[in-house]
C-alpha cells in the first residue's frame, strides 16, 4: 500500500510551498494532500476568483475570524485532513498517513498526530525541532528580535491579531535561504501571508499518544544543523532529546536551506519516500557507541593540580613540583622558580548547554585539562562555567564571562595585566564583545573549532551583537593578538564563519597565528589522529602563553 503524504506548511506559506514536492510524490505512486492552514490573506477551500459586493460584509467577517486563528485552530484542519482519507475518528478506514511538517507546521501536525495516533503511520519534521508538550510555537520561532512582538501580547493576555509576512529580504531571518531561485523567492514573498498570533501563543497540548508514532527529522544543514550536531547535544544527557534515540526515530540530511521544498522539491520528494519506507540514520543514546567527543581524554599529560572552587570559576595555580610529568619544556621549568603574580588564560565553554548537563562542563576532561596544562606551563588555568543553554542565553552568558574576568583579575596571585582568554566551540560568539572593546590587559584572544559568527537558524540579526566577524571587521582598533585552533573536518556551515573571520582578519590585517588539525573533527574524540590533536593543542597552548609574555 503506498503512503498518503499530508504536507502542512510552515508560518506565513499555504500550500503552494509544496507542489513541485507534491508533484514527484504522485509520479511515484503516492497520493498527496497539500493543506493550507487558516489564517488570513490565504486562500480558503470553495473561494471564488472575486466575491461579489455582496459578499464584502462575509469576507470582511471571514478575515477577521482567520485572524483569531489560533494553534488549536490549524490542529483540527490536520485533523479533518486525516479524516478525509481514512473516515471519521473511530471509523475503519486505515490507509498509512505520513504528517509532514514544516517549520511552524510540525505543531498542528504532532497535535493532530496526538489525537489520531492509530492512523498516522509516520510524522516527519522537514528542518524544525520537535515541539514539546505545553510548550507554544513562539519559543521556536528562530528571530529572537520577532519574538519580543508576540511576547508583549502574551504579556498583556491578547492573542488576537497578526505577525506581518516579511519582506523579500527578510526571509533570511526565519532560516537560510541557501538553494532558493530569485524566482522562487519572488514567488514566496508575493503569496505571503499574516501569521495569526494565536497560532504561536498557545500552548501545544499532548495527551501522549503521539509519542508512539514512529518519527523522521529532515535536518538542512545550510541552516545551521546537521546529524552530527544533533547526537552531539543527545550526548550533553538532554532529557528531552533523550526520545529522539528511540527505535523509531530516524534522521535524514539534505545540503540546503530552510526551504527545501523550493530548493530541492526532487530530494526532498525522495527523503519523505525513504522515511515513510522507514529508512535514514539512527542517533545513540549517550555512551551507546563509545566516549561522547566532550568526554574524551585530554591528549597532553597535565599535572595533579588542586582546584579552588569560586563560584562559576575554577582556578589551578601552578605550585613547586607541579610540573613534574609534564613535557620538559624551557617555560614549565622556568615557572617553577616564578614568585609574584602570574599571567592567567581563562577558558570558556561552547554550548548551548542542557541546564543541569551531568557532568557539568567545568568538569569536562577536554575544559579542565586545558586549564591544567595551562598551570603546568606555568600560567594561573581558569575555568568559567556560563549559562548558555539556549542561543537566546548569549547576553547572559557574556555576563557570566566578564563577572568570571573580573574575579580572576582581582585575585592577588594573578597578574591583573596579563589575561588570555581562551574560548571553544558554540563560545565563539562570545568573543565578540572583546574584539569591539579590548582592555589593554587582553593580551591574547583564543578560540579553539569555533563558531565565529551566528548560524543562519539561530535567528540573529546581522546587526548581532554576538558575530565575531563583524565586530572584527567593525573595529576602529587593532585587535588583540589572536590564536585560532582550527579542525579540517569541521562542518561547512561552521567552517564557513572561520573563513569569514579570516578574511576579516587579513582586511585589518590582525595578527592571527592558526594552528591546525588537518583530520580532526569538531570537538576531537575517539576517531581522531590523537598526535595531530596532541601537536596542534601543543602549539595552541604555546602560542597564548608566548604572548602573555611578551
Amino acid at each position: 500500500m503506498e503512503p498518503v503524504f499530508i504536507l502542512v506548511p510552515g508560518m506565513f506559506t499555504d500550500a503552494h510551498v509544496w507542489e513541485g514536492t507534491a508533484r514527484r510524490l504522485t509520479a511515484a505512486g503516492a497520493q498527496v494532500r497539500a493543506v493550507t492552514l487558516a489564517g488570513p490573506g490565504r486562500p480558503r477551500a470553495g473561494d471564488g476568483p472575486e466575491p461579489d459586493a455582496g459578499a464584502h460584509a462575509e469576507a470582511e467577517a471571514g478575515a477577521h475570524a482567520e485572524a483569531e486563528a489560533d494553534l488549536e485552530t490549524h490542529i483540527e484542519e490536520v485533523c479533518a485532513a486525516i479524516d478525509a482519507v481514512t473516515g471519521a475518528p473511530g471509523g475503519t478506514g486505515g490507509r498509512g498517513i505520513v504528517l509532514v511538517g514544516h517549520d511552524y507546521g510540525v505543531h498542528p501536525v504532532l497535535g493532530a498526530a496526538d489525537r489520531r495516533a492509530e492512523r498516522v503511520a509516520r510524522i516527519v519534521c522537514v528542518d524544525a525541532g520537535l515541539p514539546q508538550d505545553g510548550v507554544p510555537p513562539l519559543a521556536a520561532v528562530p528571530d529572537q528580535s520577532v519574538r519580543a512582538l508576540p511576547a508583549e501580547e502574551a504579556a498583556t493576555g491578547t492573542t488576537a491579531g497578526v505577525l506581518p509576512p516579511p519582506g523579500r529580504e527578510e526571509w533570511t531571518r526565519w532560516g537560510s535561504t541557501a538553494g532558493v531561485s530569485e524566482e522562487a523567492l519572488d514567488r514566496l514573498t508575493a503569496r505571503a501571508a499574516p501569521q495569526p498570533l494565536g497560532t504561536l501563543l498557545r500552548p501545544l497540548r499532548l495527551r501522549g499518544a503521539a509519542a508512539a508514532v514512529p518519527t523522521t527529522g529532515v535536518l538542512c544543514t545550510a541552516n545551521g544543523v546537521g546529524i552530527d550536531m544533533v547526537q552531539r547535544l543527545v550526548d550533553l544527557g538532554d532529557p528531552a532529546l533523550r526520545a529522539l534515540t528511540g527505535p523509531g526515530v530516524t534522521f535524514f540530511e539534505l545540503p540546503t536551506g530552510h526551504w527545501p521544498m523550493l530548493s530541492c522539491p526532487e530530494d526532498l520528494a525522495g527523503v519523505l519516500l525513504r522515511a515513510a519506507a522507514g529508512e535514514g540514520h539512527r542517533l545513540t543514546p549517550p555512551g551507546a557507541s563509545g566516549t561522547p567527543a566532550h568526554l574524551h581524554p585530554f591528549p597532553l599529560p597535565v599535572p595533579e593540580l588542586p582546584r579552588e572552587r569560586r563560584g562559576n570559576v575554577d582556578f589551578y595555580f601552578p605550585r613547586p613540583g607541579g610540573t613534574k610529568g609534564i613535557e620538559g619544556t624551557e617555560r614549565a621549568e622556568r615557572a617553577e622558580r616564578v614568585d609574584g603574580p602570574r599571567p592567567a588564560v581563562v577558558f570558556v565553554h561552547g554550548g548551548p548547554v542542557p541546564a543541569g548537563a551531568e557532568p557539568s562542563p567545568r568538569d569536562w576532561p577536554v575544559l579542565a585539562g586545558h586549564a591544567r596544562y595551562a598551570a603546568g606551563q606555568g600560567a594561573v588555568g581558569v575555568t568559567v562555567e556560563h549559562r548558555l543553554h539556549d542561543v537566546a542565553d548569549y547576553p547572559r552568558a557574556a555576563g557570566d564571562v566578564a563577572a568570571a574576568v573580573d574575579l580572576v583579575r582581582a585575585d592577588p596571585r594573578v597578574d591583573g595585566d596579563r589575561i588570555a582568554l581562551w574560548f571553544f566551540s558554540g563560545g565563539g560568539p562570545l568573543l565578540a564583545d572583546w574584539l569591539a572593546k579590548p582592555p589593554a590587559w587582553l593580551r591574547c584572544l583564543a578560540a579553539a573549532y569555533p563558531v565565529l559568527a551566528p548560524l543562519p537558524n539561530w535567528g540573529m540579526s546581522a546587526d548581532s551583537r554576538f558575530h565575531p566577524v563583524r565586530a572584527l571587521a567593525d573595529a576602529g582598533h587593532a585587535p588583540p593578538p589572536l590564536v585560532l585552533l582550527r579542525v579540517g573536518l569541521e562542518s561547512p556551515e561552521i567552517a564557513a564563519t572561520v573563513s569569514g573571520f579570516l578574511a576579516a582578519a587579513g582586511e585589518r590585517e590582525a595578527e592571527v597565528r592558526v594552528v591546525d588539525v588537518p583530520h580532526g573533527h569538531h570537538g576531537g574524540g575517539p576517531g581522531d589522529p590523537e598526535e595531530e590533536w596532541r601537536g596542534a593543542v601543543r602549539e595552541a597552548v604555546r602560542a597564548v602563553l608566548d604572548r602573555l609574555d611578551a
